[in-house]
């Protein structure tokens, strides 16, 4: 029989709720919810060769074994990229706190795409990220706050993509709805180049890094709509940014649109100000929209326009979540609107309703 798996971690999904494209400019907010669909990473010890397995990527797996400290893998390591890089960010952690390193099997289950393998756009590579950090941390029993296991996250995230904000990171290690901003990047590898250790970093006030709680809407719906069309953020965000300062764009006045309205979102997410909080919806899908006409990017498409517009006519203020170009859209409307009929109207365009709540917060954005 099997050794059973000592240790299980799960992390939640996320949503981005207004904020995006501005949001990877360090300092600039965005509002994210974590919701409950989730990677699982179990991990148990293992002898002379630990073994990944996943049935993300068709049921992917690897092998790796130790040559003195060094993680040596086979075969290719692709899938498993953003894995890898947990791995090797919490290890780097473990030996500066003096812990000897083990070997281990780990296993990854994900709830984020469909049947068919298709991702829903909540953010994977995060959560498959923060689920590998929060595991291998209570694997070598490192005291590490959330605040600081975030930050082990972002390191590892950072050695896999350029782009991204990490707010889907943030919300994926605190759950409920989150108020983040996003730290300088360039920084942090300029930290890591000068050889400042990884606790040392842990201890570090990090430019531009905030997370704070959101209070969630009390009597609104939150409703998410799935295009069945999976897009790249990686692609739509890079070409954004190799646009931004191109033909009639004014890329400083939409940095600086979209934080007030993100701001505006905040304070009536927070005042309970449900009319403050549709006009901020509205709003930042203006500046998407506008966004994408500027740069040539297509970040409402034709099926999200529907499912934007349909719910409008029901009475909920809507915009497309996270880059757009697919995947969700995101409405909320009051408990006593035409609920029914809209869902009614998705299912005729062939928009899939996604049953998601909140996962609820976990652990003190201080700590």
């Amino acid at each position: 029989m099997s050794e059973p798996w000592a240790i299980e971690v799960r992390a939640p999904g996320k949503l981005y709720v207004a904020g995006e494209y501005a949001v990877v400019e360090t300092g600039f907010p965005a509002v994210l919810v974590a919701v409950d669909r989730y990677v699982t990473v179990q991990v148990k010890s293992s002898d002379d060769t630990g073994h990944i397995t996943s049935d993300l990527n068709a049921g992917s797996w690897l092998e790796w074994y130790r040559r003195d400290t060094d993680m040596v893998i086979e075969p290719d390591e692709a899938p498993f990229s953003f894995v890898l890089a947990a791995m090797r960010i919490v290890e780097e952690a473990a030996r500066e706190l003096g812990e000897s390193l083990r070997i281990f099997d780990l296993n990854i289950t994900s709830e984020l795409d469909d049947d068919s393998g298709r991702k829903f756009g909540l953010g994977s590579s995060a959560a498959v990220t923060v689920a590998t950090i929060r595991a291998l941390c209570e694997l070598y029993d490192l005291d590490l706050s959330r605040l600081e296991q975030l930050k082990l996250a972002l390191l590892a995230s950072i050695e896999v993509q350029r782009s991204g904000s990490g707010g889907d990171v943030a919300a994926s290690m605190f759950g409920g709805w989150i108020a983040y901003t996003a730290f300088d990047r360039a920084w942090a590898r300029e930290q890591r180049a000068a050889g400042h250790s990884v606790v040392e970093l842990l201890k570090t006030e990090w430019p531009g890094l905030s997370v704070n709680r959101v209070a969630p809407p009390a009597d609104l719906r939150l409703l998410v709509g799935w295009t069945a069309s999976p897009a790249s953020t990686s692609r739509l965000v890079g070409g954004v940014q190799s646009r931004k300062t191109q033909g009639g764009m004014d890329y400083p006045q939409f940095l600086a649109e979209s934080a007030r309205c993100v701001t505006s979102l905040v304070s009536g997410l927070n005042d309970g100000d449900n009319e403050a909080v549709f006009a901020a919806i509205r709003r930042n899908r203006e500046l998407l929209r506008q966004l994408g006409e500027r740069t040539g990017i297509t970040i409402e498409t034709p099926k999200l326009r529907h499912l934007i517009e349909t719910a409008e006519e029901h009475g909920g203020a809507a915009k497309t979540s996270g880059a757009g170009g697919g995947d969700c859209g995101i409405v909320l409307i009051s408990n006593d609107a035409d609920i029914d009929g809209l869902l009614a109207s998705w299912e005729r365009a062939d928009i899939r309703v996604l049953n998601l709540y909140v996962h609820q917060p976990e652990g003190g954005v201080e700590q």
